[in-house]
């Protein structure tokens, strides 16, 4: 008699331990093997290049243009999401050397007066290029976006200094990226950034 108890006990444990489980998987989602990585996302092959001078509309057609932006928005993204948390080191292979120290510089600047970044990214409106062009072996590729941020920063003391924790704002930013066309590496950089 003592044995179904047991059986009942581990059928019961067994239950709670697939409920756990379900709703776990529910709130965290499961791993579907199609995420995208902003390494491999833009890493694109060049637009082929007819001319030693210029890209003209011809050879960044649509399709190109269409995976560039793609890439660029992962970019976009990353850059700002880790920028404004102070992790360059995930973002370092996407920066230009004068850009990484540029972003160095600000947050070394927002640690010595003691500030914290809140940064709540909610989306891209619109991504288009704006200007494309070949400067002896590199691409240059001017991309305007378009996108809603939640953003403030606060002191020390919790008081806030910039921004608003309550309100979306909508910002516009001109970056420009750049690529070796005869490099073996296939990865853009973020040359220049305008707000």
């Amino acid at each position: 008699m003592s044995y179904s108890f047991e059986y009942i006990d581990i059928i019961l444990l067994a239950m709670i331990a697939g409920f756990i489980f379900l709703r776990l998987r529910g709130i965290l989602g499961k791993k579907t093997g199609f995420e995208e990585d902003v390494e491999s996302s833009f890493a694109h092959e060049p637009p082929p290049i007819k001319t030693a001078t210029d890209i003209n509309a011809k050879t960044f057609d649509d399709n190109a243009k269409k995976d560039f932006i793609k890439g660029a928005k992962i970019a976009y993204e990353t850059i700002i999401t880790n920028f404004a948390n102070g992790k360059l080191k995930e973002i370092k292979s996407l920066l230009d050397k004068n850009v990484y120290q540029q972003f160095e510089e600000a947050i070394k600047d927002r640690e010595n007066k003691e500030y914290l970044s809140e940064t709540t990214f909610i989306g891209i409106n619109t991504a288009e290029v704006k200007e494309h062009q070949q400067n002896k072996n590199m691409l240059e590729v001017t991309v305007e976006f378009v996108s809603e941020i939640i953003s403030c920063v606060k002191d020390k003391d919790n008081k806030i200094v910039s921004g608003d924790p309550e309100k979306i704002k909508k910002v516009l930013d001109t970056w420009k990226f750049s690529k070796d066309s005869k490099s073996s590496n296939p990865n853009w950089l973020l040359i220049d950034t305008q707000a």
